[in-house]
């Protein structure tokens, strides 16, 4: 259950310029990533803003992409919520249209002990036993870390099957590489720590940067699997100032500039995000120049 490929992109949102989502560009780059390097789209996470997203929204999005790479890529549907209520309803609608997985991530602001955050996914995954759950820990957002144990608990559950460990933390990641069957999948949540990642065991990247290498990344990933060390090495240090420019602020206001470096008309974030400032346009504009990406 749950195979969801090495490079799943955290798709962006684009909007017009009303603010309204723009699904005729979504369609169009869900197509695009889905031909290059991506296995598969994570659709309404944090890099598709879906805190100021409605669940009207959402859904669409979810009927579009899916439509848009059928055959060609698979979807994940983040329906994650910081209401059990909600992220119990949210899953259930996605599932109805036959999403490949579903992407929760730790609840936000509330701060549940590990009891509560055991509770809360096994709860959503009762709820929708024959949908993939990919587990999404990103304490710097959240507040809260799920910690190795729980996660191997909440492995224990048939239908969790990994998790987008976004702590930061390659301690943490060993540990739940320890603590769980082969078979549960880890995924980096951050670009620049894929490689060092798969050296423990994790399975690829939950990415930002593949909107613009998922073809690179592929290589990277796919070079490590088969023992060239070396060569993914020098993938991975070849991207890496691309990985770090594209957080010089706040995802995904970065990533959203350099694709309209790149010419796609993606649109602004939702306030309370904001457009990138000049000076990181300039260094994004710099590192894209040296990768031939602009």
């Amino acid at each position: 259950m749950g195979e969801f490929g090495r490079v799943l992109t955290a798709m962006i949102t684009p909007f017009k310029t009303d603010g309204s989502v723009n699904y005729d560009v979504a369609v169009e780059l869900a197509a695009h990533l889905a031909n290059n390097g991506t296995d598969t789209l994570v659709v309404c996470g944090t890099t598709g803003e879906s805190p100021t997203l409605s669940w009207e929204e959402e859904y669409q999005l979810f009927v579009e992409v899916l439509q848009a790479v059928r055959g060609k890529a698979k979807v994940i549907a983040g329906c994650g919520s910081n209401s059990t209520k909600e992220a119990i309803a949210a899953t259930e609608k996605a599932a109805t249209i036959g999403v490949h997985g579903s992407l929760q991530v730790v609840p936000y602001y509330n701060k549940p002990p590990q009891s509560g955050l055991y509770q809360h996914f096994q709860a959503i995954a009762h709820a929708c036993p024959e949908l993939p759950i990919l587990l999404y820990n990103v304490p710097g957002r959240t507040g809260q870390n799920l910690t190795p144990d729980t996660v191997a608990r909440l492995a224990e559950i048939n239908n969790i099957v990994g998790i987008k460990e976004a702590s930061g933390n390659l301690d943490q990641a060993s540990e739940i590489r320890r603590l769980t069957p082969k078979e549960f999948q880890i995924y980096s949540g951050d670009d620049s720590l894929t490689l060092p990642l798969l050296a423990i065991g994790a399975m690829g990247v939950v990415s930002v940067a593949s909107h613009l290498v998922g073809n690179q990344l592929q290589q990277m990933i796919q070079a490590f699997s088969v023992g060239k060390i070396p060569s993914a090495n020098e993938i991975h240090l070849q991207l890496f100032p691309l990985f770090k420019a594209l957080f010089l602020t706040t995802n995904p206001i970065p990533i959203k500039q350099a694709l309209k470096l790149q010419g796609w008309d993606v649109g602004s974030t939702r306030l309370p995000l904001c457009e990138a400032d000049p000076d990181v346009t300039d260094k994004l504009k710099l590192v894209m120049q040296e990768l031939d990406l602009i």
